[in-house]
Formats: C-alpha cells, structure tokens, sequence
C-alpha cells in the first residue's frame, strides 16, 4: 500500500506564502503524475495544480496561475506546491493525490492538510 503524507499547511495572512510537500512512501510505484487538489467548506473537491513525473508538463487552475507554483522530485517521489501571494479564497483542505502507471485517474490520496488566509 502506498501513503502519501502532506506537510506544510498552516494559518497565514492574506499575501504571505505557504510550501505544501507530499511524499510517498509504504510500497514502491512509480507515478505518471502528481497532483495537489484542494477543498473549500462547501464547495466541490478541485484540482489546483498538476505534473507529469516524466517530464515535468504542468496545469493550473486558472485562480492561482502565476501564485502557485509545483514542483517534483522523482527520486524521492515527492510533489511540492509553493504558493504565494495567498488571498483569503485559497483557503481550503488541500490533497496531494497521484496516478500510478497504467491507472486512468487519481489513485493514491493523502489526508489532507488544512491552509487558512486570514484576511
């Protein structure tokens, strides 16, 4: 079984930044992608940013484009999202999730860790 843990969530004010990490261990799989999503009391579960471990092809959600920006490191297996210029809109549970290889969608969840934009 693979674990993917997050860390890095917090409580911050409107325009400062937070770093979120996400690594995966338990059993070795190898990714096809990376992702972090996030959910907003109320709201739907939606994805913010994605990328491609092999390659490193990125999306973004047109609301934090030029904010947030992922990363990856394959070695360990890990996705990272640095997010700037927080407004009180991102705050929210984020999820990092991953795809396995040969999986159609997001097959690997975390538990989520809570960023709160205090205005």
């Amino acid at each position: 079984q693979v674990h993917l843990v997050e860390s890095g969530g917090g409580l911050v004010q409107a325009g400062g930044s937070l770093r979120l990490s996400c690594a995966a261990s338990g059993r070795t799989v190898t990714f096809d992608r990376m992702g972090w999503f996030r959910q907003a009391p109320g709201k739907e579960r939606e994805l913010v940013a994605r990328i491609y471990m092999s390659g490193g092809n990125t999306y973004y959600k047109d609301s934090v484009k030029g904010r947030f920006t992922i990363s990856r490191d394959n070695a360990k297996n890990a996705v990272y999202l640095q997010m700037n210029s927080l407004v009180p809109e991102d705050t929210a549970v984020y999820y990092c999730a991953a795809v396995s290889l040969g999986v159609a969608a997001y097959d690997n969840w975390g538990q989520g860790t809570q960023v709160t934009v205090s205005s």
